[in-house]
Parts: structure tokens; sequence; C-alpha cells
């Protein structure tokens, strides 16, 4: 699980008031003072229709959880409903986000059988889910550049800029705000 440590503006927030309350004066704290450790917005997927592509679905969620610290995405446990379904179809891969967090991506075997890297497209899909559109046409280091990297292109990593992006989108979680909802369809 990844945790996130807020300090700075939070932690002379957090001194104020301890001032205000203690009638002014300084109080003594241990060395991590204003330091509040949260943790990642939990999304959990659903794999079991992913059919060949489960593995590259899990490694693609592997792939976010190691680039992200405010969202984490694991299985769903037996009997629990997914934020995220992940199926297998003929189609070309697409995800259908419905709120941040929330959705159904298809990981489409036309794709494949133009030898499009399976990692990369769940890597690229679940990015969709967690907020970001596709930048095409992209170089093989931007992973939402999807298919204009071309067959050659394996990267399923997020580049800064994409990492920062879902920080960004779920910075809520860790803020206690609620993010905004969107609804879209993006076919990759």
């Amino acid at each position: 699980m990844h945790v996130r440590r807020l300090t700075g503006g939070l932690g002379a927030a957090a001194l104020t008031v301890a001032l205000t309350l203690s009638g002014g004066h300084a109080v003594a704290a241990g060395p991590a003072a204003g330091d509040h450790a949260l943790a990642a917005r939990v999304l959990t997927y659903d794999a079991s229709g992913a059919a060949e592509f489960r593995s590259a679905v899990d490694r693609g969620a592997a792939i976010w959880n190691e680039s992200v610290d405010a969202v984490e995405l694991r299985p769903v446990a037996a009997g629990q409903r997914a934020n995220i379904r992940v199926l297998a179809d003929n189609g070309w891969p697409r995800a259908l986000p419905t709120t941040l967090g929330n959705g159904t991506v298809y990981i489409g075997r036309q794709a494949v059988g133009q030898g499009y890297d399976t990692v990369r497209i769940s890597s690229h899909e679940l990015g969709h889910i967690l907020g970001l559109p596709d930048r095409k046409p992209g170089p093989c280091s931007s992973l939402m550049s999807g298919s204009s990297a071309g067959t050659a292109c394996t990267n399923p990593y997020p580049n800064a800029a994409e990492r920062a992006e879902v920080e960004d989108n779920f910075g809520g979680a860790l803020t206690g705000t609620t993010p905004t909802a969107y609804a879209a369809v993006i076919v990759d």
C-alpha cells in the first residue's frame, strides 16, 4: 500500500491550531510533527472476464501501483463489486469510464492481432479509468499516445506528466475533497 506524507502548509496549519489550543505557548512535539500519513484511494478491478489477457491486466495495475501514490488498484475480493470491470473481446481496446476510477475496460483482440503489446494496452486503458485522455499522436514515452506510437512500442509506464495528472485527479482522496465525475467512451 502506498502512503503519502503531507507536510508544509498542512503542518503549519496543524501547528497554528496546536498553539491556539495551548494558549499560544510552544509545545514540544516528536520528530514527525506536522506529518500526516494518508492512505491511497483503493480501486478494485475484476479481470475474471479478461480471458487470456488476465496476467497483462494484473501487470498493468501493478505498473500504476508502482507509479503513483494517490490511488492503488487491487483485484476485487470474492463477493464484492469492482470499481473496474475488465473484459476481452474481438474489437479494438477501449475504456468506458463512468466516474473517476470507475468503468469498464475492453482488451480488444484486434489490436493484439495487429501486434500491439498487451501490457501496454492494459496500462493505457486503465489510465483512461484514472482520468487520462488519449494524447495522439505521441511518442512511445507517452503511455497515453496509445496506438499512435506503433506496434514496436512496448512501454507500459506513464511518463512524469501522466503520473502527475493521476496524482492530481485523485488528490481529493488525500485531502478529503470529492473528485469531479465524468462520463466518456474512449476508443483507442
